[in-house]
C-alpha cells in the first residue's frame, strides 16, 4: 500500500523502513525511551508496519500488531517534530483505518497526549475495562 500526501509517501513496504531512524526517535519518547534496542527491531520484524517518507527520509512511522481476525493494537506512532502540524499524523492514523484487513477489527492503543486524533478514528476511552502488565525492561511507568 502506498499513499502519497503532499510531499510525503505513507507506504507499508518493510524494505522501506528505517530501523535505525525508529529506534532513535522512540529512544526519546516516553513510551518506549527505555526499549531495548533488540526488541524494537524485532517488534519492527514481527509487525505489521507503515512508515511516512519525505523525501527518500523516514519522518514517521506507525505499528501494528494484529491477529487479522479479531483485534489490532496500534503502537510507536510517531511523526518527527519538524513535520508536525500538516496533517501528517491524520493521514497516517486514516491510512492505517483504511487497510482494509482491519476493517470491522476491535482497536487497541496507548496514549497520554493524542486522544483527540484518535477519537476522530473511532477510538473511546475505556479505562475501567484494560488493564497491562509492563515488560520487565521498563524502568519507569509509561
Amino acid at each position: 500500500m502506498e499513499v502519497r500526501y503532499n510531499d510525503y509517501l505513507i507506504s507499508d513496504d518493510k524494505l522501506k523502513i528505517s530501523v535505525d531512524a525508529v529506534i532513535e526517535f522512540l529512544s526519546g519518547s516516553y513510551w518506549a525511551n527505555s526499549r531495548p534496542n533488540d526488541r524494537t527491531k524485532k517488534a519492527i520484524e514481527n509487525s505489521y508496519c507503515i512508515g511516512v517518507f519525505h523525501k527518500d527520509e523516514q519522518v514517521g512511522f506507525a505499528r501494528v500488531i494484529t491477529d487479522w481476525a479479531t483485534f489490532f493494537y496500534l503502537c510507536d506512532v510517531f511523526v518527527q517534530e519538524e513535520h508536525r502540524g500538516m496533517g501528517i499524523g491524520k493521514k497516517l492514523i486514516e491510512t492505517i483505518m483504511n487497510v482494509a484487513e482491519l476493517e470491522g477489527l476491535m482497536g487497541l492503543l496507548g496514549t497520554r497526549d493524542a486522544h483527540g486524533l484518535y477519537e476522530k478514528y473511532g477510538f473511546i476511552k475505556d479505562g475501567e475495562r484494560f488493564m497491562k502488565r509492563p515488560p520487565q525492561w521498563v524502568t519507569q511507568p509509561y
